[in-house]
């Protein structure tokens, strides 16, 4: 039997992004590409030899997390942001999947020179992820497919869609520790704000790392890589899990996201820290 759990988060979150300018309107692409991306990565699974092990049942099924979070202020600082993510997690016999889907909104109320108070979309950022993991007779090995989609009005790319497939194992493993990682070549396409458009081959590494420090203490780290011809494209993110009780964890949390290569009005680094209370049922 299938197994189905879900967590719930609201998150106390502090930004750092590229700033829109005043009276600058986009028209946000369709998001089509992340239907095209996720079907393909999903599509992956249907076709391959099973592999000859099993885990037990109570080690397979659905885990999903849901996370929210809001952030309003005003007085002399006027704005409103919300970040919000889905998690699910699938396991088989022979299959580990993935499918993440995430946004994130930034309104700020701005004072133009005539006086005039307007509010202004400062951030917008939806992604999407599948990833479809085939498991290997060795333990921990694994062959994957994984297609992403990110729609960010206001980053050095506006459109950034990648498909790649890859190797990866866990590298090391003991009572409190494991290390996971990555590494398989793929293929973007993106869009900067001024319209042009980037294509090509890439290299893709990523490692992941979790130390459980205590009984009601996670570490967890985990990093991407891609190398392009003209960009090296990075996320990053640390964060600490701490056991409330049985039903409630909060997560302290800091991302980063770097292009080396950007428009001269953009940023190399986008930030964002976060405070998460997650409560799971």
């Amino acid at each position: 039997m299938l197994s189905l759990g879900y967590n719930v988060a609201l998150t106390v979150t502090v930004h750092g992004a590229p700033q829109c300018a005043a009276g600058r309107t986009r028209k946000m692409k369709s998001l089509s590409p992340a239907v095209s991306v996720i079907a393909f990565a999903s599509a992956i699974s249907l076709f391959a030899t099973p592999a000859a092990h099993a885990k037990s049942s109570t080690d397979l099924g659905w885990n999903t997390s849901a996370e929210l979070g809001a952030i309003s202020t005003s007085g002399n600082t006027v704005g409103t942001s919300v970040t919000s993510k889905i998690d699910a997690k699938q396991e088989t016999a022979d299959w580990s999947n993935e499918y993440i889907v995430s946004a994130y909104f930034k309104d700020e109320e701005v004072t133009h020179d005539n006086g005039q108070k307007e509010r202004e979309r400062s951030a917008q950022r939806y992604s999407a992820s599948a990833k479809a993991a085939f498991k290997l007779v060795e333990d921990g090995d694994k062959l994957f497919a994984l297609a992403t989609h990110v729609n960010d009005k206001f980053g050095a790319y506006t459109r950034y869609s990648t498909v790649g497939v890859g190797y990866g194992t866990q590298w090391f493993k003991d009572d409190r520790k494991t290390v996971d990682v990555e590494i398989g070549p793929g293929y973007f396409a993106g869009e900067r704000p001024a319209g042009d458009s980037d294509t090509g081959f890439t290299v893709r590494g990523a490692a992941a790392v979790k130390w459980k420090m205590s009984d009601t203490a996670l570490l967890s780290q985990t990093l991407s890589v891609e190398r392009g011809t003209s960009n090296i494209h990075s996320m990053a993110e640390t964060a600490l899990r701490t056991k409330i009780n049985s039903t409630m964890q909060m997560k302290a949390a800091f991302n980063i996201r770097n292009d080396t290569s950007v428009p001269e009005d953009k940023k190399n680094t986008d930030t964002q820290t976060s405070v998460t209370l997650v409560y799971s049922f």
